[in-house]
C-alpha cells in the first residue's frame, strides 16, 4: 500500500473507533439476520465522531480526516485529577492495512484496508521499484506486538494447543508488497482465534480471495475486518452471548462470529472518470465449519447491523444511500480451492445467483 494510502487509512480508522455510539443484536438466520437498534446515548462530553468515509460532490469516497479521540478534553472533572482510566485504543498503522486493537479481548477490534491492483502486486505502483524483492509468507512468523503493553498482549502460549487457529483479520496474501508488509500481517495484533478446518483455512479463506479478487471489478476497495460476539436465543427464550477464551490463565477471547464490510469505487462511465460509482456490502459469517457449497449471499447483512453490534461508525449516511448493493454489481460468489484436500476438486465455483 502506498505511504498515502496509509495516512488516509489512519485518518479514517479513527473515526470508527469512536463510533460506539449504539450496540445491536444481530443473529444470522438461514435466510434473514433480523437487527434490533437499541436507542443512541452519547453522554457528554463526548461527541459523535465523524463519518470514515464520506462522499464529495462528486460522490467520490473520501476518508475522513477527523483526529478526534474518544477521550475527555476540556474541563477534565476532578474526579480524573490523577488518572484517566480508558478505555484506551491502540491505534496500529502499518505499511499495508490500519487497525485499532481491543486490550481486553487481546484481538483487533476491527481492521482497515485499502487494496487496489498495485498494492495487490497485478499492476505497477508509481515510483515504486520493480526489482524490489516482494513479501514471502515463507520468511514470516507470529510474534507477539511490543506495541502494546505486556499485561494486555496476546501471547503465542494462549493458541499453543487451544484448538483454534491463530486467524489473519488482514490476510498475507494482501500484503505482498514487501516483506515487512507481509511481517507485519502476522502480528498477534492483527490475529483472532478462528476455528481451522471448515472456516479459517476454507470458507473464510475463500471470502478473502473474494475480496482481492473485487479489485478486477472495482478501481479501490476497501476492507473493513470486524470480530463479532453475537447473542443466541437459548431453550429458555433468553438471549445470551456466550464465548471461550484461551490460554493459560485464560486471555484471548474468542469471536462468536467475523464480518468483512467492504466497500468498492468505480468510475461511473468512461466519460465521467472523477464521478464514483459506489457498491456495498457486508457480510457476517460465525466462527464455525462451513460447508464449501453455502452460497456466499447466505450472510449478507446491512451494513447498519455490523456497525451497531459492533459499535462502530464505518459509512456516513450519504455514502449508505447512494450505494449499490455490491451483489448487484459484482459477483457474490466464492471460488473454493482445497488445496489441503487431494480428493476434492482442486476448484469449483459456487454460484450464488444476485440479489
Amino acid at each position: 500500500m502506498p505511504a498515502a494510502s496509509a495516512i488516509h487509512l489512519a485518518a479514517f480508522g479513527l473515526g470508527a473507533v469512536l463510533g460506539a455510539g449504539a450496540t445491536a443484536i444481530v443473529t444470522r438466520r438461514k435466510d434473514a439476520v433480523p437487527v434490533t437498534p437499541l436507542p443512541q446515548q452519547i453522554p457528554p462530553p463526548f461527541q459523535q465522531p465523524r463519518p470514515v468515509i464520506q462522499v464529495d460532490e462528486k460522490n467520490r469516497p473520501q476518508l475522513s480526516n477527523s483526529t478526534d479521540i474518544a477521550m475527555l478534553s476540556g474541563n477534565v472533572p476532578g474526579v480524573l485529577k490523577y488518572g484517566h482510566p480508558g478505555p484506551t485504543p491502540d491505534f496500529l498503522v502499518r505499511k499495508g492495512y490500519v487497525a485499532s486493537y481491543d486490550r481486553r479481548l487481546r484481538h483487533p477490534a476491527w481492521t482497515a484496508e485499502h487494496l487496489t491492483l498495485a498494492s495487490l502486486g497485478k499492476s505497477r505502483i508509481e515510483g515504486a521499484n520493480p526489482d524490489a524483492p516482494k513479501g514471502d509468507r515463507g520468511k514470516s512468523e507470529f510474534v507477539e506486538d511490543p506495541a502494546i503493553p505486556t499485561p494486555f498482549r496476546a501471547r503465542l502460549q494462549d493458541y499453543f494447543r487451544s484448538g483454534y487457529d491463530r486467524g489473519h483479520m488482514v490476510p498475507a496474501a494482501d500484503a505482498k508488497s514487501s516483506q515487512e508488509a507481509m511481517n507485519e500481517t502476522f502480528l498477534l495484533t492483527n490475529i483472532a482465534p478462528q476455528i481451522g478446518d471448515g472456516f479459517n483455512r476454507h470458507y473464510w479463506a475463500y471470502l478473502e480471495d473474494w475480496c482481492r479478487r473485487q479489485t478486477s471489478v472495482f478501481s479501490d476497495v476497501y476492507v473493513f475486518t470486524v470480530p463479532l460476539y453475537l447473542p443466541k436465543q437459548e431453550a429458555d427464550g433468553k438471549w445470551r452471548t456466550t464465548y471461550e477464551v484461551i490460554g493459560s490463565p485464560p486471555n484471548v477471547a474468542v469471536p462468536t462470529h467475523f464480518a468483512k464490510v467492504v466497500l468498492g469505487a468505480k468510475p461511473s462511465s468512461p466519460s465521467t472518470p472523477t464521478i464514483q460509482e459506489l457498491s456495498l456490502g457486508a457480510f457476517v459469517l460465525p466462527n464455525a465449519p462451513i460447508p464449501d457449497d453455502t452460497p456466499l449471499t447466505n450472510f449478507a447483512v446491512p451494513v447498519d447491523s455490523v456497525e451497531r453490534a459492533a459499535g462502530l461508525t464505518l459509512f456516513s449516511d450519504a455514502v449508505k444511500q447512494s450505494s449499490k448493493n455490491i451483489c448487484q454489481t459484482s459477483k457474490c460468489e466464492v471460488i473454493v480451492r482445497r488445496f489441503d484436500d487431494a480428493n476434492k476438486q482442486s476448484q469449483k465455483r459456487i454460484s450464488s445467483g444476485r440479489v
